[in-house]
């Protein structure tokens, strides 16, 4: 990953994955906001998000080679 992605979850259960920044900020208020003016299931404090760095998980495809060993199927 080039850039900063982040998951957002409300207890256990991952509502979004590898949002950018932009998406993150909208979504993350539209949440926010639904939470606080609905009656819903979830509380804000049950929303937490991960922020992860550039580097941080995905594949960097120039520097991935396919494992030594025939396929596994």
């Amino acid at each position: 990953m080039e850039e900063t992605v982040y998951h957002i979850y409300a207890k256990d259960k991952c509502l979004h994955n590898c949002l950018k920044e932009k998406e993150f900020k909208k979504v993350w208020n539209d949440l926010t906001a639904l939470v606080e003016m609905k009656k819903t299931d979830y509380k804000l404090e049950d929303l937490s998000f991960e922020k992860l760095p550039p580097g941080m998980g995905g594949v960097n495809m120039v520097e991935w080679k396919e494992p030594d060993g025939g396929d596994s199927y």
